[in-house]
This record gives C-alpha cells, sequence and structure tokens, in this order.
C-alpha cells in the first residue's frame, strides 16, 4: 500500500445480501419495544457482500475502498428516533465485521444517526464510537436529515457547529451525502441540490474561518457548483462583503469526488478546484454503472500530469483520510478495526 501506483477509491457504499435490511423492518414494525438489532445470525451474506465488492475493485485495478452506508436507507427522517440509532449502530456493526473479513482492501466511513429535529450532538456517541472503537476513517454528513420536508438548517447554520467542533478536534472527515427524499425530487436529484445548497451555506457563513481544520468531502464533484462557478463569482463581486475571500478561494476549502463519470465533467471539476483538492470516487457499485470504471478516463483527460493522476488516485485521500495510512501495516493489512 506505498507508491504511486496505488487506487483508493474514496466513495463506496455497503454491498451485502438481504439479511441486514431486513432488521429496518422489524424495528420499524417494532418501534421503541423490540431489543436492539445486530448482526448476529447475518454473517455469511456480509462475507458474500464484501466478497463480491472485492471482486469489482479487482475488475478496476483499485486497491482499497472506504465504505459506507447506502444513504438513501439512512432513516434519518423516521420516528421515533431511537430506532434511527439503532439502525445506524447495528448497519456500522455490518461495515465494521466486512473490513474485518477483509483486511487491507476495505475501511469504514459510518453513519451518524441523525435525528430530524433532535440536537446534533445526540450524533457523538456513536461518532466516537465508529472512530475509537471500530477504527473507521471518516463518517457520512447528511445535510438533510429532514429528507426533502424543508425543515433542516442550512450547513452554514449554528445548529451543526458543536459537531464542526468535535470533528475539527478528532480530525475527521466527513463525506457529505443525503440520504432518502420524500418530496419532489427523487434521491440522486436530492443529492445535486443538497449538495450546492451545503457549499453555498457553507461559504456564506464563513465556517471555514471558525472551524479551519474541518474537512468536508463534497462528492459527485460537488453539486452543481463548480459548473455554475461563473454565477456565484459575479454574485460576489456584485454584493461584496467585508473579510470575505473570493468566491473562488473559498470553494478550494471544500474536497471533492471524481463520481461525475464523464471526462468533460471531470476535466472541469480540476480544471476549476485544482488537482490536489479532487479524490478518485467512483460510488462503485452505484449509480454509474456501467460508466463506473473510471481509471482509465481520468488516466486519457489531456493535461493531467502525472502529479495530477497520483494526488487524485491516491495522496489526496491519504491527506484527508489521515487514519488510512495509520490502519495500514508495512504489509498492507489493516490493523486495529473490529473483525
Amino acid at each position: 500500500m506505498t507508491g504511486d501506483s496505488v487506487i483508493i477509491d474514496s466513495h463506496a457504499h455497503f454491498v451485502g445480501g438481504p439479511g441486514l435490511h431486513a432488521l429496518w423492518t422489524a424495528l420499524e414494525a417494532a418501534g421503541t419495544y423490540g431489543p436492539a438489532p445486530t448482526i448476529a445470525g447475518l454473517e455469511d451474506g456480509l462475507r458474500e457482500g464484501v466478497e463480491k465488492q472485492i471482486r469489482l475493485m479487482d475488475e478496476v485495478g483499485t486497491d482499497l475502498q472506504l465504505t459506507s452506508p447506502r444513504p438513501f436507507v439512512l432513516k434519518h427522517s423516521h420516528r421515533p428516533g431511537r430506532i434511527v440509532h439503532s439502525w445506524a449502530r447495528v448497519y456500522n456493526d455490518a461495515i465494521a465485521y466486512q473490513v474485518g473479513q477483509q483486511s487491507g482492501r476495505v475501511l469504514g466511513v459510518g453513519a451518524l444517526p441523525q435525528v430530524d429535529g433532535a440536537p446534533i450532538t445526540e450524533v457523538f456517541d456513536e461518532l466516537d464510537r465508529v472512530v475509537d472503537d471500530l477504527g473507521f476513517v471518516g463518517v457520512l454528513l447528511n445535510p438533510d436529515p429532514s429528507e426533502g420536508a424543508g425543515t433542516s438548517p442550512v450547513l452554514g447554520d449554528e445548529y451543526w457547529y458543536p459537531l464542526y467542533e468535535r470533528l475539527q478536534a478528532m480530525d475527521v472527515p466527513v463525506l457529505l451525502h443525503s440520504a432518502g427524499c420524500y418530496g419532489r425530487e427523487n434521491y440522486s436529484e436530492h443529492f445535486i441540490s443538497e449538495e450546492s445548497l451545503a457549499i453555498l451555506s457553507v461559504i456564506r457563513a464563513g465556517v471555514f474561518r471558525q472551524f479551519p481544520g474541518l474537512k468536508i468531502v463534497v462528492p459527485h464533484g460537488g453539486g452543481s457548483i463548480p459548473y455554475q462557478i461563473g454565477r456565484w463569482m459575479a454574485h460576489d463581486r456584485t454584493y461584496p462583503e467585508a473579510g470575505r475571500e473570493p468566491f473562488e478561494e473559498s470553494l478550494r476549502r471544500f474536497w471533492f469526488d471524481t463520481c461525475l463519470y464523464t471526462p468533460a465533467a471531470i476535466a472541469l471539476l480540476v480544471e476549476t478546484v485544482g488537482a490536489d483538492r479532487v479524490l478518485f470516487g467512483t460510488e462503485r457499485p452505484g449509480s454509474g454503472a456501467p460508466l463506473d470504471d473510471l481509471k482509465p478516463v481520468i488516466e486519457a483527460i489531456p493535461g493531467f500530469s502525472a502529479a495530477d493522476r497520483s494526488a487524485i488516485f491516491a495522496a489526496n485521500a491519504r491527506t484527508v483520510y489521515s487514519r488510512v495510512d495509520k490502519l495500514l501495516s508495512p504489509a498492507g493489512k489493516a490493523i486495529g478495526v473490529a473483525g
């Protein structure tokens, strides 16, 4: 796991059998009366799932994937809130089990039990658990736990600041990823809308001035923002605010991934924010199939230097997810993770 040839896919989601998701039905039916679910009895399906994931990685030459829950099934708007916490916990346990089965090939990015309307501090226990006990390298952050109801504060709101402070202190990056959506949009449309709104609200509020060490990865190429940057640059120059840096400089305080699928879009992203702010991400398997074999796409883009490709394929992920190298032994095996 050393050298310029390593490929780290920073954006991948859980691969597994139906057993885990069947637990949600029992949770929802029982509400607060049922026991907390566990992964006991699901081990065969979890092993088969991660073995399939490794086959998919090997087909395209990926060395390591950072695996997170499938966001659109995290149920953040459901009631009672206790079952959201139980669901996040068991999902994280399932990923930790898979990490233990394939040491050095997958590492965990955990779910936070965000409950619509609840204080964000309620996620702290699970944040600490996935990092300290399960050995995960980051967490998902849903910018809209109301899942389309319109009641979630934007990410520039002070509601989120206790979490930002804790993430910065722990050096835990977040992959910004919406979950489900029950409004006018389907979930893929909702992802792009929320990613765009998140970037704008964080920049507008000056979040990075208060939390300069906060690491936010915006997937899917940053929503619409890198491709509409002229609009926001023009807005900044028309309505300047004292003390606020130019929009294009603020944009480079985020990180982005390549889960865009087309060479023109990836090239524009890199041209806009710089190769040093872009992580290789495919969401393979995900909504991009059969377009999610992105390594040859990136290698074929004119104008990318060897240093650019090395940064995108691995070096940037190691910078953002600082625990990756700490969890990998010299032999390339994950250590200190739950098995």
